[in-house]
């Protein structure tokens, strides 16, 4: 009988790539997906006819017979998708792992693509027409009123964790000039060239009070592409295998049909699912807070990070403001977060430039390179699900 940790680290992450994150890439989604899929497949030194596995999220517009056709994929013995959004990235890789270990792939890729600023916005919300009316989903009692999009959600949730807690402008200032300090050092990033200062951040727009214009990820145009075989397999690849440690997705009771805003439902909206995937994921990687070395949290808003740092047992619950303010998420921190930048400075990907970063730092090629790195959490826990990875050292 298989155990909660029968798949640790019998499967590896062989190659990453990835394209430009840009704010318009001219590009189909379709474009996009194969050449981050190329990127990958020579990071490992495959051929892309090896693939015979892909997996997507629920909001990619490429289905898996359109990359397998423009990439010359000969037989696909298995495909998924999983989601939603950006609870996904882990998630997919989990996927991987399970098709390669029952035997229904050798090589699995799973990529991530959009063209989320030239192209459909998510951060626009929802038009709200499409949600009333029925279909198993409470947002339909939310857009009608005015709630319709995802910054506004967590606005509230910020404006209740600083009720509950005091939690400062000035603590989700920090997490947003940490997230640009590592896009800074990272040439790939969109902020690459565009320096912030805590007067900066503080003086930024309002946008869904009390969050700011800093305190909200990029909208972006690009793809990421991330091939997972089995470790055996890996180790006579190009790259040195990068350990897929564990992998977990869980949920909570009662998680209220809907993709975001039914969460202002709960008891409690100043925590998120991570607190349920942390204890599944901790317990499959035999590993606890204490060893996470350096940590890509899924940072759609600050907020989101700083409620992340408490479910995940980084501190507790109402001093993640305090964290924080020590430095503790800052290069030579005892927790550097996002060191490509994150999705508040590098790109938005949904969250799939994190599992890509995390592979770096364990390669030891990361912009922001933390020293000895053998253990990297990769998160996508901002709600209602979620999932998560951690990416080890061979």
């Amino acid at each position: 009988m298989p155990t909660d940790a029968s798949h640790r680290d019998r499967c590896a992450v062989a190659g990453i790539g990835a394209t430009d994150y840009s704010r318009n890439s001219g590009r189909s989604d379709l474009t996009l997906a194969v050449q981050a899929t190329l990127a990958a497949c020579a990071d490992a030194g495959l051929d892309p006819q090896q693939i015979d596995g892909i997996v997507r999220s629920d909001m990619d517009t490429v289905r898996p017979n359109d990359l397998a056709h423009a990439l010359g994929i000969p037989e696909l013995t298995f495909w998924g998708e999983t989601g939603p959004g950006g609870t996904a990235p882990p998630a997919m890789l989990g996927l991987a792992v399970g098709a390669i270990l029952s035997g229904q792939a050798t090589t699995v890729l799973c990529f991530r693509e959009l063209n989320g600023r030239s192209g459909r916005r998510y951060g626009l919300g929802a038009g709200g027409a499409e949600l009333v009316g029925g279909g198993g989903t409470y947002d339909e009692f939310f857009v009608p009123n005015g709630l319709t999009t995802p910054g506004q959600i967590f606005a509230l949730m910020a404006q209740r964790h600083a009720h509950e807690f005091g939690t400062q402008p000035e603590h989700l200032g920090r997490i947003a000039l940490a997230c640009r300090e590592r896009a800074n050092a990272n040439p790939a990033a969109q902020m690459h060239d565009r320096t912030l200062t805590m007067a900066d951040y503080l003086a930024s727009r309002p946008i869904a009070e009390p969050l700011r214009l800093f305190d909200f990820c990029l909208e972006t145009d690009g793809a990421a592409a991330v091939i997972v075989t089995s470790t055996e397999r890996a180790r006579d690849l190009r790259r040195p295998p990068v350990l897929i440690r564990a992998v977990a997705q869980a949920s909570i009771p009662d998680p209220q049909p809907g993709v975001q805003f039914p969460v202002l439902l709960r008891e409690s909206i100043t925590s998120l699912p991570a607190q349920a995937v942390a204890r599944t994921l901790y317990r499959r990687a035999g590993l606890g807070p204490e060893d996470v070395d350096v940590a890509q949290l899924y940072d759609c808003f600050t907020i989101t990070v700083l409620m992340q740092l408490e479910d995940w047992g980084f501190c507790k619950k109402g001093e993640g403001g305090p964290f924080v303010e020590s430095g503790a998420i800052d290069a030579g921190g005892a927790l550097p977060i996002n060191t490509g930048g994150g999705h508040l400075s590098e790109g938005y990907i949904h969250g799939m430039n994190h599992v890509l970063e995390g592979v770096r730092q364990i390669r030891g090629e990361s912009t922001s390179q933390v020293p000895g790195a053998e253990n990297c959490l990769v998160t996508a826990t901002p709600l209602p699900p979620g999932s998560a990875l951690i990416l080890g050292k061979a």
